[in-house]
């Protein structure tokens, strides 16, 4: 096969190709980190953008709208597996290590369709759903999802534009439904809000209210005693 006879194969090959000549361990690495690591970073950086929310936002309403994004985040990831199922049963691509034995995949058991990865889509939709609330925490995560696509085919379990789909998927379901899932989600955030308890977890400003009304009311009691004790000495000096 000439050089990009088919630019598809041809850069499945060179990926992979990566792979045989890697040592075993790194094989490992790379299949944890496709499998499971960047799940746990997501997680890790979805943490990261609450905390930016509930403590840097300036007012409640931007707090409880922040929060309410990256709500959406998952939702967006488990709408965009969801618009794939079809997607996968239209296109019916078989894995690549199905039809070039050249193709050494690191894990076994893939018998399902290649196109469009669910990998990329689901950790795509969640790195622009973060990305929409908190730009820097949004910057890392979509660097993930581009790790787990290159990953993906890395492992030699989907070709590069099983990858490209799936980002492309992944961004498209986030971007563009975001303002319907924000029309939905914020007004709910706002109810749960409503509890005292649970608003402290959505708006450090809450917290920081209680406690300055509790040193408000403190002092307030201070100032009244302290004019009591005064004006109990004034009838003692009358007397």
């Amino acid at each position: 096969m000439a050089l990009w006879d088919n630019p598809d194969v041809e850069l499945l090959y060179e990926i992979n190709g990566l792979a045989k000549d890697a040592p075993t361990w790194a094989d490992r690495v790379m299949e944890y980190i496709g499998e499971y690591g960047i799940a746990v970073g997501l997680v890790v950086l979805t943490l990261w953008a609450w905390w930016g929310v509930t403590r840097r936002r300036e007012s409640r309403d931007e707090a409880l709208s922040g929060f309410a994004g990256l709500l959406w985040a998952p939702l967006a990831a488990l709408i965009a597996l969801a618009v794939n199922i079809p997607i996968r049963g239209f296109v019916e691509r078989p894995r690549p290590f199905l039809e070039h034995k050249a193709v050494e995949p690191l894990i076994q058991g893939k018998t399902d369709f290649s196109f469009v990865s669910d990998h990329a889509t689901l950790t795509m939709a969640i790195a622009v759903g973060i990305f929409m609330v908190q730009r820097k925490p949004g910057l890392f995560a979509i660097a993930l999802a581009l790790l787990e696509a290159f990953c993906r085919v890395y492992m030699g379990v989907h070709y590069p534009t099983d990858v490209i789909g799936g980002l492309a998927l992944g961004t498209a379901v986030a971007l563009l439904l975001a303002p319907v899932a924000m029309w939905a989600l914020t007004p709910l955030v706002r109810a749960v809000a409503g509890n005292a308890r649970l608003e402290t977890l959505l708006w450090a400003g809450a917290a920081a209210a209680a406690v300055g009304a509790a040193a408000a009311g403190r002092r307030a009691a201070g100032r009244s005693g302290e004019g009591e004790r005064r004006r109990a000495g004034d009838r003692d000096l009358a007397a």
